[in-house]
């Protein structure tokens, strides 16, 4: 197996084991053994566990950005931007639940505490399309004049919670159904 799939596999274990059991429940060893390699390959890959976390969430985070990009036309009109951006987002999702259940749990603990403060509070940069169509929304008075991390919670919260329940099975997402929840949630910020 060449280096660069072997990596890959430790990563897909990784992913794997940590959407099925949590950061905790999810050890080295048991990476390892998933990855069918030893514990001591991993550390040729990755220096320590929260470095494969963290290299983890940035290749599923480029995925998903690179996603999302398919088809956006930036000199769209805000709200189809928005109706783009979280159609692909929610559909990205549904068909991805590891990665759905990695990031979310990355989201909600001390991993990804860090990343969403400077997402939010920092001073932004220049790709992050959901923040900047925010912005420009507020500055427009297209969208309401809330906090980023208001409109952000609004705009993106339910997806959140319509994905998790889709993939536990709580709801079936047929194309009607996505779109209503899309559109809802443009409903949730616009002024």
């Amino acid at each position: 197996m060449a280096p660069s799939e072997k990596r890959q596999e430790i990563l897909h274990a990784a992913l794997e084991l940590i959407a099925e059991h949590g950061f905790h429940g999810a050890p080295i060893a048991a990476i390892a053994e998933r990855a069918n390699v030893g514990a001591g390959t991993i550390y040729r890959y990755f220096e320590t566990k929260d470095v494969l976390i963290t290299e983890l969430f940035q290749e599923l985070h480029d995925r998903v950005c690179q996603g999302l990009l398919k088809g956006y036309e930036p000199d769209k009109p805000l709200k189809e931007r928005f109706i783009h951006l979280n159609t692909a987002l929610l559909r990205y999702f549904i068909n991805n639940p590891l990665e759905f259940r990695f990031l979310e749990q990355h989201f909600n603990s001390p991993y990804g505490n860090a990343f969403r403060r400077a997402r939010l509070m920092g001073p932004g940069e220049d790709n992050d399309l959901y923040r900047s169509l925010l912005e420009e929304g507020v500055a427009q008075r297209v969208i309401k004049d809330l906090p980023l991390v208001v409109l952000i919670a609004l705009a993106f919260g339910p997806l959140l919670a319509v994905a998790r329940d889709h993939i536990l099975g709580f709801v079936a997402l047929d194309d009607a159904l996505l779109v209503q929840t899309v559109y809802a949630c443009w409903d949730g910020i616009k002024r």
